[in-house]
């Protein structure tokens, strides 16, 4: 069965970001997986680009259950968001925006059969502790890295938990 994969950017990024690009190689590296990046450049706000992930995925008709939302930042927080309302297989997370306190709604439950974040010690723009405690209380696979939101730094470590966790979902 084909895995679709969403590969969704950061709030001021695009599709052709360089995690979401280095993602999507690994994505196209795996059989019986398919690479969806998203586009919210037209989107301004985070409703909005919510709103077009849930149409993209209701428009090409892939089943939640065999799709694996991928995200940075927003893009991380939007992935999360659509787990918690259609159990998804699987969110891979990059300095996901979960309880950011200008934005209520990033406090969610998580709706993933496989949950894997990775986060750095030194980001400035999404706080570390929210995301520590929303791993905390689903008990989530939760990677600490010394680096800042970019995570730049830690990209071929991301890249190998991307691939085993490929792995882990279409083996489940």
């Amino acid at each position: 069965m084909l895995t679709h994969v969403y590969l969704s950017h950061g709030l001021e990024s695009g599709p052709e970001a360089l995690k979401v690009q280095a993602l999507k190689r690994v994505v196209e590296a795996c059989e019986d997986c398919e690479a969806v990046v998203m586009d919210y450049r037209d989107q301004p706000s985070h409703q909005a680009r919510f709103a077009h992930l849930l149409a993209t995925l209701e428009t090409r008709g892939d089943d939640p259950a065999h799709c694996i939302m991928a995200g940075s930042s927003l893009g991380g927080f939007l992935s999360a968001a659509v787990s918690q309302r259609h159990p998804v297989l699987g969110c891979f997370l990059l300095a996901p925006a979960l309880g950011m306190p200008d934005y209520p709604e990033t406090t969610l439950t998580l709706g993933a059969r496989h949950t894997h974040i990775i986060h750095g010690w030194r980001d400035d723009v999404v706080p570390c502790e929210p995301v520590i405690e929303h791993a905390r209380r689903q008990r989530l696979s939760l990677r600490m890295v010394d680096d800042d939101h970019r995570l730049h730094a830690s990209l071929p470590l991301i890249l190998r938990d991307f691939e085993q966790f490929l792995a882990l979902c279409q083996t489940a």
